[in-house]
This record gives C-alpha cells, sequence and structure tokens, in this order.
C-alpha cells in the first residue's frame, strides 16, 4: 500500500518501527492500532480491557492479540516493566478518562487517572536507553475558553471548567516539566528523547460506544428507532474524522524522531477555519444519512457545565508537519455512518477499506 500523506510516505517509515500505545483498547487507540498494523508496524499495547462490547477493538483479532497487555496506566512498575521490555521506537500515550460528564461523578478518578498516568509513562521513558520519539495526547479542552469567537492557538493560556478538561491542562503541564527536566531539547544526545503534545479537536468515525458522546448517543437512538436526544444543539465544536487526528499523530511522530530537537512542543489537529459546526447540524447529517430518525431537543441549564464554543487554531501543525484535513466535516460524518451501517463480520474490513482510501485519496 502505498500511503502518501503531504508529500512523506509514512507507512514507510513505520514499517518494522516498535510503537508502544496506551490506551490501545479505546476508541482512537484502536484506529491507531488499526492503522499502524495496516503499515507493518510492531505494537504493543497497555490499556484496560474495553468498557462497552461492539467497539472497533473487538472487531480488530488477530491484529490485537498480540502484545496485548491489559492494565491500569496507574500501576507504575507494570507500566515501566512493560514498556522496557519492548524497548520502542515510538510511544503514543492514549490511555486516559476521556469523558467530561464522567468527570463530574468521579473527579478524583480523572486526575489520578489523567496526570498520575501521565507521569507514570514518562517516568519509565526515562530509564529508556535508546531513542523514542514520545507523542502524549490530550484534547483540545486544555484552553483556557473564553466562549468567545475566537481560534485557540498552541500558546494560549491552559485552563479547564470541569475535571476531564482541567486534568488534561495539568497533564500538559507534567509534560512540560519533564521536557525541561529529563527530556530537554537543548540536551538530546544525552537522553535521545523527544516529547510532544497534540490537542485534537471532537474526533467521531465508527467504533465508538462510549457513553454521553454524540455519534455514539446518535447511533443508540437511531438502531432503536428512538428520537436523538440533545443536549446541546446550538454548540459548535471543531468536530474532526479519526483518521484525521490519528495522521497528524503519525506525522509528528515521524517528524520528531528524524528532527527531534524542532518538534518536541505542542500541536493542534482539527478542522479547516469554516468547518467548526453545530451540534444540531451535525444530528441532521448523521439522521440524513442513516436514512431515518428524528432528534429532539432536552436542553436543561441544570446539567453540568458543557462548552458551547471551541474553536481550534490549526495553521501551526499545516505550516510545520505539512499536514491538513482531508475529509470535511460533512464527508467526516459520513463515514462514520456508514461504518456503523456494516454487519459486524464486515466491521474489521471496513475499517481497513477507510483507513487505504484515507491514505491513498
Amino acid at each position: 500500500m502505498e500511503n502518501l500523506v503531504a508529500g512523506e510516505n509514512i507507512s514507510s517509515f513505520y514499517f518494522k518501527k516498535k510503537v508502544f500505545i496506551t490506551g490501545h483498547t479505546g476508541f482512537k487507540g484502536s484506529w491507531l492500532m488499526a492503522t499502524l498494523g495496516s503499515f507493518g508496524a510492531h505494537i504493543k499495547g497497555y490499556a484496560l480491557e474495553p468498557e462497552q462490547k461492539g467497539g472497533l477493538f473487538d472487531f480488530l483479532e488477530p491484529l490485537s492479540a498480540g502484545n496485548n497487555i491489559i492494565s491500569d496506566i496507574r500501576d507504575r512498575h507494570k507500566l515501566e516493566r512493560e514498556l522496557l521490555s519492548f524497548q520502542p521506537d515510538v510511544i503514543f500515550h492514549l490511555a486516559a478518562q476521556p469523558l467530561v460528564r464522567r468527570s463530574y461523578k468521579m473527579p478524583a478518578d480523572t486526575f489520578d487517572i489523567n496526570v498520575t498516568g501521565t507521569a507514570n509513562l514518562l517516568e519509565a521513558a526515562t530509564k529508556l536507553d535508546r531513542k523514542c520519539a514520545i507523542v502524549v495526547i490530550t484534547t483540545d479542552k486544555v484552553y483556557q475558553n473564553k466562549e468567545q469567537d475566537i481560534l485557540y492557538n498552541e500558546n494560549d493560556v491552559l485552563g479547564g471548567f470541569d475535571p476531564y478538561s482541567a486534568s488534561k491542562a495539568c497533564a500538559e503541564l507534567v509534560v512540560d516539566s519533564f521536557r525541561k527536566s529529563f527530556f530537554n531539547p537543548s540536551h538530546y544526545p544525552q537522553h535521545q528523547k523527544s516529547l510532544s503534545t497534540v490537542r485534537a479537536g471532537n474526533v467521531i468515525g465508527g467504533g465508538d460506544w462510549s457513553t454521553d458522546r454524540l455519534l455514539p448517543d446518535i447511533i443508540n437512538s437511531l438502531v432503536n428507532n428512538e428520537p436523538v436526544l440533545v443536549r446541546n444543539p446550538d454548540a459548535v465544536r471543531p468536530w474532526q474524522h479519526v483518521l484525521e487526528a490519528i495522521t497528524g499523530y503519525l506525522l509528528l511522530a515521524m517528524k520528531m524522531h528524524n528532527d527531534p530537537v524542532n518538534f518536541s512542543q505542542a500541536f493542534n489537529f482539527g478542522p479547516e477555519r469554516n468547518d467548526h459546526l453545530p451540534v444540531k447540524q451535525i444530528v441532521e447529517k448523521a439522521v440524513e444519512y442513516w436514512g431515518s430518525g428524528s432528534w429532539k431537543d432536552v436542553s436543561d441549564k441544570t446539567q453540568p457545565h458543557e462548552a458551547n464554543l471551541l474553536k481550534l487554531d490549526i495553521s501551526k501543525a499545516q505550516k510545520a508537519l505539512n499536514w491538513k484535513p482531508r475529509l470535511h466535516a460533512e464527508q467526516a460524518i459520513k463515514w462514520t455512518i456508514d461504518w456503523y451501517k456494516q454487519k459486524d463480520e464486515q466491521k474489521a474490513a471496513y475499517t481497513f477499506r477507510q483507513i487505504e482510501e484515507y491514505f491513498v485519496a
């Protein structure tokens, strides 16, 4: 497969590379694993069991049957053993408590998983005696959101209203501390580690069944012939297909490997400026592509706070990485709905078909 993105052959770079993924059983982690598997990478995953049945990870056997470690990111000693025994070339850290509304129910655990878990991973990496690029996945929600029609860039102030967003902003500070203290670019010849963070927008795609996420909620309602209940129909988000974000992660890690000093920094990945859409438009398009269904506004001001307006500035990734979105939001919705329409026995093959179509387009 010839996979050309931004003029760079990503597949040949990752062929036979050893890649350690935390959170590989989750939605984005499974897509990352599938993509790397199609490139011929050697993968070791470290994560908890999937929370819901029917997610993408369940359909990726035998790809997921190899180095598949089911364990908690907070088990510092086991994490260190598994990382050091694998000796990776690249690390992608996705393991997290990723849900805003759940973070209100379990705030301490959210901070423990997202902050301490990140520190555990980076401490283990300090003991890795080889060249390695480390990409820590945070979120678009790390910024101090002013609820204004502005695009947040990588130099804007970090913040976070809800515990999830705040915990990810804290994880950014942990990364910054490790970058200065242990993986300082000016001392790269000594430690040989490059360390970055990536902040992606609202990612959608097949195989996500997470609670309180828009597309899984839509699919559950449509499958059961029920109206889609929409909490925040006018909220605007930076929607993008999961392969857009993953391509950004893969491209950045490749750049870090080849030029570790200059690419050890933060990058946003999201849609183009004019492609930030309100929730109700996403729902209407999903219903249209499904072929039937309806939705209902169930806005409730007593519910936990969720941001109403969030947009990302992706100009840095466009300029420095030569990365750009390949699917507009409506295409991302169609690709997502098409995945859920597949029969279970076809979902793995359809996943790899979408990966191939995306990379050779």
